[in-house]
Order: C-alpha cells, then structure tokens, then sequence
C-alpha cells in the first residue's frame, strides 16, 4: 500500500535516495501544523502543513506548499533529503548553483565587455541602415 500520494516510481526514488543518505524514517520527528496563505477553508481547518525534523543532524524543514498533508509529507522529506546531501556531500546544490547563476548574470560587466557589446551593436545597426530603402 502506497504512504504517499503520488506515483509508486516516486515513493520508489525517495525511499533509495533515504537510504542511500542513511535516513531512517525512526530517524524523523513528524508534527502538522495548520498552514497559511491561500487554500481557504481548507487551509484554515485541517492541519496540512508537516514540520519534519531529523533528530541526528537537527535539521527541520518546513512543507506547506500542496492542499493535502499527504503531498506535504512527501514534499517535506524530499526537502529535508536535498538539504542533508548538501551538508554532508558539501557540493554546490542546485539551488546554490541557481543563485550564482543570478548573481553572476547581475553582476556589472568589465569595460572591455561592454566596449565590445557596443561595438557590435554599432555593427549590427550599421548593416540594417544599408539594408533600407534609398529615399530619394
């Protein structure tokens, strides 16, 4: 019988991936709380929300992001899975490696880069001028 809602392939990958990271579900404090934001009633009656804590490396995440506590229990341990390969495998994750992204994409370009940017605009405007009609 399936835990969560979701496809058994899903459940599959996430009880591996448990087990390759040496999470035992013994090892998980699991609490609900009621969530908040959008979800109306719903939301304000029943507890969806799931607080997981892992006892060992007291890591707790928070899930409130689905309508269903099922979904959300299932959300919050792949979570709670992506932030402890990233404490003990210290590699850039994902969402590190999104945010470099960013900043990289934001940060001011050197002189000779927007020397050059301009230039080839300069360029590119030049071409399409000869392209025109000749007015007479």
């Amino acid at each position: 019988m399936p835990i969560f809602p979701v496809s058994p392939s899903k459940e599959e990958q996430l009880i591996e991936r448990m087990r390759k990271l040496g999470v035992r579900e013994e090892d998980l404090e699991e609490s609900f709380v009621r969530s908040s934001g959008a979800g109306g009633q719903n939301v304000n009656k029943t507890s969806t929300c799931v607080v997981l804590v892992h006892k060992p490396t007291g890591l707790t995440v928070k899930c409130q992001e689905a309508r269903s506590q099922g979904l959300n229990r299932f959300l919050a341990r792949r979570l709670l899975l992506d932030r402890i390969e990233e404490k003990k495998l210290g590699a850039l994750s994902a969402e590190r490696q999104r945010i470099e992204k960013i900043r990289r994409q934001k940060r001011k370009r050197s002189r000779r880069a927007k020397e050059k940017m301009l230039e080839n605009k300069r360029h590119h405007a030049a071409k399409k001028r000869d392209r025109a009609a000749v007015r007479s």
